[in-house]
């Protein structure tokens, strides 16, 4: 499975987490091509410390010629998103070029509330949090590209099957 090594090292070191984007809309049913990895953390500085250190110890690499260490610093960040319009932050496996994990800069949605509302599955022995379809689909509304528009819709189908098999409660 890809970035089974990463969502093994984030669960190891305690990190808080949710799994947004194409790989939590796979993980919730639906059938989409996806390649990158979308994942929004809690920002308190000691959970991005254990993020960071999770990524270096995996070889992963700031996409951005920076050091990995000032994703922690909360200026930093804030200075990437004013400055550079920079709403995520990417890491990228040098050894796998495929591998690119994009992490939220700040999250578009409280973070606090949506770990509250996740979905965790199961997968190759891995548990995985996701953001809720609820939460998913509000991320999806802000982005509002047309893939998300799209995949608004498939989650709106996949929760009306839900609904008729009686298993669809966030």
């Amino acid at each position: 499975m890809y970035y089974e090594d990463v969502l093994k090292g984030l669960n190891e070191e305690g990190v808080r987490y949710l799994v947004v984007g194409g790989v939590a809309m796979v993980l919730h049913g639906v059938v989409r091509l996806t390649v990158d990895f979308d994942i929004m953390l809690d920002l308190a500085e000691n959970n991005l410390t254990k993020f960071v250190s999770v990524m270096d110890k995996l070889g992963y690499r700031p996409k951005a010629p920076v050091d990995s260490k000032e994703f922690i610093d909360s200026t930093k960040r804030s200075e990437w998103k004013n400055k550079k319009n920079m709403r995520v932050f990417s890491f990228h496996n040098p050894k796998k070029q495929f591998e690119l994990i994009d992490v939220f800069n700040e999250n578009p949605i409280n973070f606090g509330k949506a770990y509250s509302n996740r979905v965790e599955v199961n997968a190759g022995g891995l548990n995985i949090p996701l953001a809720s379809i609820k939460d998913l689909k509000k991320l999806k509304k802000m982005a509002g590209r047309s893939q998300d528009i799209a995949d608004i819709n498939a989650l709106d189908d996949l929760v009306e099957i839900m609904k008729k098999e009686k298993s669809y409660e966030k």
